[in-house]
C-alpha cells in the first residue's frame, strides 16, 4: 500500500464533500497496489504529460490524477468532478498548463474576488 498525499488544490477540492463523501472518494486510491500501477485497468488509467507519468483513478462522480513519488507515496494533484471541462481536457491529453486549467474554472475567479475582499 502507498502513503497518499494531496496538493493543496486537491485538498482544497476534497474538503467540499462531507465527511463520509470523502471518505468513500479516497478509498479507492488508498487501496491501490504497486501490481495495480504497473498494468492499469479502467477505473485506473496512465498517460504521460510532459516528461512525467501521471495516472487517472475514477472514484465515483470523482477522478484522481496523481503521480508516484520516492516509490512509495501517491501525490494527487487534482481531484476533478468526470463532468467538468477540466475533467475532459485532462482525460483527452490535450496540452493544457495548470494556469490554462484554472482560468477555465469558474471556480477559480470566484476564489479570486474573495482574496480581493479581504
Amino acid at each position: 500500500m502507498y502513503q497518499v498525499t494531496f496538493s493543496e488544490a486537491a485538498m482544497h477540492e476534497l474538503n467540499k464533500l462531507d465527511k463520509l463523501s470523502q471518505l468513500t472518494a479516497i478509498e479507492p486510491i488508498g487501496s491501490l497496489k504497486s501490481s495495480d500501477l504497473e498494468k492499469p485497468r479502467e477505473p485506473l488509467g496512465r498517460f504521460q504529460r510532459e516528461g512525467h507519468t501521471l495516472y487517472r483513478l475514477r472514484a465515483g462522480e470523482h477522478r484522481f490524477y496523481f503521480e508516484v513519488r520516492e516509490r512509495e507515496t501517491l501525490h494527487v494533484l487534482y481531484i476533478l468532478h468526470h463532468r467538468s471541462l477540466e475533467d475532459f481536457l485532462l482525460r483527452n491529453k490535450l496540452p493544457v498548463s495548470e494556469a490554462q486549467l484554472a482560468e477555465q474554472h469558474s471556480k477559480f475567479w470566484k476564489y479570486l474576488e474573495t482574496l480581493t475582499r479581504k
